[in-house]
């Protein structure tokens, strides 16, 4: 059994999520063909700062930006640069903040102006199949419960989710306990209680399940090149129903979804 927050530290962690929230809407309305993700990292880190927080990702373990930048085949931990965001192209923003001796973690993955119809469905789907994870982690359950509720979704429409990156617990630490496979079998993994956080984040292919490594150690690309979307939510562990700490809602209000 992983040991729940209090109310108090669950406070602390929604005010993270709220910023890194607010951080990714102001991400999304620069998303646009001719922009760098150099900017939208500069975009990031700014609001991030303005806001009192500290990126936690710069720095963290070498990382040497404020956020991952992924880009089409770029499953995640892209390093922002002087790259050209493209008509076509999808690039995730995946952004963690630090306040108040806690962490915020959450991504999304931007269309960059019209995207053709099967990335539009991969988006939609690793959307969808998040949501189908949060569903999933009451109380009770345990974590093959979300696993198995994401793959499953994902495998329906023909997609692959990517099984070497997991979500994972959040508090002081940006990764704690437990690992959040997306996928697995119903009833087995860690047990959740009341009070658990835990970061949701289904990365889905476009193709085949495979990935590999760059070179410099961090961006994780599909095998065959195909592109991958990643989305990310906060959640705590509730009786009946996950209450969600970060939300799309501020990305989706300014029409970039």
């Amino acid at each position: 059994m992983v040991k729940p927050k209090t109310e108090e530290e669950i406070g602390l962690l929604r005010e993270n999520a709220i910023i890194v929230s607010k951080t990714l809407a102001e991400v999304g309305k620069w998303v646009a063909p001719g922009v760098t993700t150099a900017k939208l990292n500069e975009v990031a880190e700014t609001f991030i700062r303005d806001n009192g927080a500290i990126p936690s990702f710069l720095g963290f373990e070498g990382f040497p930006a404020a956020t991952c930048m992924s880009v089409n085949d770029v499953v995640v931990h892209g390093f922002p640069s002087d790259y050209v965001l493209k008509e076509g192209d999808i690039v995730s923003a995946d952004i963690g903040t630090l306040y108040k001796g806690y962490n915020g973690d959450s991504a999304y993955t931007f269309p960059v102006g019209e995207v053709n119809a099967e990335t539009r469905k991969l988006l939609d789907v690793t959307k969808a199949s998040l949501y189908k994870g949060i569903e999933a982690a009451v109380a009770g359950a345990r974590t093959g419960d979300i696993g198995h509720a994401v793959q499953s979704y994902v495998e329906s429409f023909g997609f692959s989710v990517v099984r070497e990156l997991e979500g994972h617990g959040l508090g002081k630490e940006m990764h704690e306990a437990p690992g959040v496979p997306n996928f697995g079998k119903r009833g087995h993994g860690a047990r959740l209680a009341e009070g658990v956080v835990i970061c949701i984040e289904p990365m889905v292919n476009a193709g085949g399940r495979g990935v590999y490594l760059a070179r410099n150690g961090w961006a994780v690309h599909t095998a065959d090149h195909r592109k991958s979307a990643h989305f990310e939510l906060t959640v705590v562990v509730r009786h009946g129903k996950a209450e969600q700490l970060s939300t799309f809602d501020y990305i989706e209000s300014t029409d970039n979804s």
